[in-house]
């Protein structure tokens, strides 16, 4: 379990993130959605240890990772896999050398940036590559992909971290609608073979409902939502998004939201996930 207890950030003056607390179970799918600037990339940051909390502590599996330095830091950061909006690539090199990037807490520094792979390591990038039917752009440089084939790449670098949270912080908000569903399934499905927790900030309220099991609702840096998608009301949606009743939310349905479409894609363990048709 990954517990998040009263925790706050200031930033100055500027409170981002006030008094959250959090219970996420192992190998559930939540998304974070509000405004921008409701604290939930500073809230996934911290979680990581990107960025500390000014209070409160963050807890996995009875272990307080807010505390951790080190050597026990960079595991907990490895365990706990960060995928960004901007994905975070390495523009010069190839795809495969990308991916395998993601062993850099697993082994030795200088050996990674030697590129001084395994065998066994390559075949497991190649791999995570063919999962995210990409793996056809493994030797091209990955400044050459388009974003939705790079944030594919950022997920199978994520994937060669064998974390235990992957944590998404809006991956599909530079996107197009179809390389969104693109990447939304390829979590969702992550999720449910793997039993991986993820966590992933949304600006779509109908994204967010389509995909997660959960939906914690942010504003002004503190959680007003918690809760499964059907009990996700209009008057819940105000309260996340702001706006008066019967006015449209611009930033709650976007033109990169994605639809039901009547079939569920079938997954290898038995779960299904809704298959989406971009708007």
């Amino acid at each position: 379990m990954l517990e998040i207890r009263q925790v706050t950030r200031r930033f100055g003056t500027n409170t981002a993130v006030r008094d959250v607390a959090l219970e996420i179970e192992r190998g559930e799918m939540v998304g974070v959605i509000g405004r921008s600037g409701a604290g939930k990339s500073t809230l996934l940051r911290m979680i990581n240890r990107l960025i500390d909390p000014s209070e409160g502590s963050i807890v996995f599996h009875g272990r307080e990772v807010s505390a951790l330095k080190g050597a026990s830091l960079r595991r907990w950061q490895r365990d706990c896999a960060m995928i960004f909006q901007q994905f975070n690539l390495v523009p010069r090199l190839d795809v495969l050398t990308n991916v395998l990037l993601g062993r850099l807490n697993h082994r030795s520094t200088a050996l990674s940036l030697m590129n001084m792979f395994t065998r066994e390591e390559r075949i497991r990038a190649i791999t995570a590559l063919e999962r995210l039917d990409i793996a056809q752009t493994a030797l091209q440089r990955a400044g050459t992909l388009s974003g939705g084939q790079q944030q594919r790449v950022a997920i199978a670098r994520a994937l060669m971290q064998e974390p235990k949270v992957i944590l998404a912080d809006e991956p599909i908000a530079s996107l197009d609608p179809l390389n969104a569903k693109v990447v939304m399934d390829s979590l969702a499905d992550i999720n449910a073979r793997e039993g991986i927790t993820v966590i992933t900030n949304l600006h779509t309220l109908d994204t967010a409902r389509v995909y997660c099991t959960r939906i914690v609702g942010m504003a002004r840096g503190a959680v007003v939502f918690d809760g499964p998608p059907e009990a996700l009301t209009g008057e819940a949606v105000r309260m996340i998004y702001g706006g008066e009743e019967g006015v449209e939310l611009s930033e709650a349905i976007t033109s990169t939201s994605i639809s039901v479409s009547p079939k569920p894609l079938k997954q290898s363990s038995g779960q299904s996930v809704p298959a989406l048709a971009a708007v």
